[in-house]
């Protein structure tokens, strides 16, 4: 049995992130000792490592209540289960391409920044108007 703190320890959540998820009923069945103190066994360690990644996939609370409500439902909802992490999926993946959008702009940015420093070009700004009044990149 793990205490609240080595189940701290071993899943990373803090003491308060975890004494939440305990009382909003994310972590079912919880037990407690002789002094009334919650320990976990090695099955709940296991779920609540579960919920440090859902939360991590960007889950909310209410969607981790609903995947937990689902999940002690047995076998017959590992549909409705994958269609949840299914969508949290295309979520991740479609943050992924931002993200990998955004640091190609930066790219692109430097490499202008690196030709104005050089000289290979001239430095022109969106935003101090230009003696020429030629265009602005």
């Amino acid at each position: 049995m793990y205490t609240m703190m080595q189940t701290c320890k071993e899943t990373g959540l803090t003491y308060q992130a975890l004494k939440f998820y305990c009382n909003e009923g994310l972590v079912p069945n919880v037990k407690r000792d002789k002094n009334n103190r919650r320990v976990f066994d090695e099955r709940d360690v296991k779920w609540i490592k579960d919920l440090v990644w859902l939360k991590k996939c960007g889950m909310s609370i209410q969607e981790m209540k609903e995947y937990l409500g689902l999940c002690l439902q047995g076998q017959k909802s590992i549909p409705e289960r994958k269609k949840m992490l299914d969508e949290k999926k295309r979520a991740l993946l479609s943050l992924i391409q931002e993200l990998d959008d955004c640091v190609a702009y930066i790219d692109w940015k430097q490499d202008f920044y690196d030709k104005v420093v050089s000289g290979q070009i001239p430095y022109v700004s969106n935003l101090i108007p230009s003696e020429s009044g030629a265009e602005r990149s």
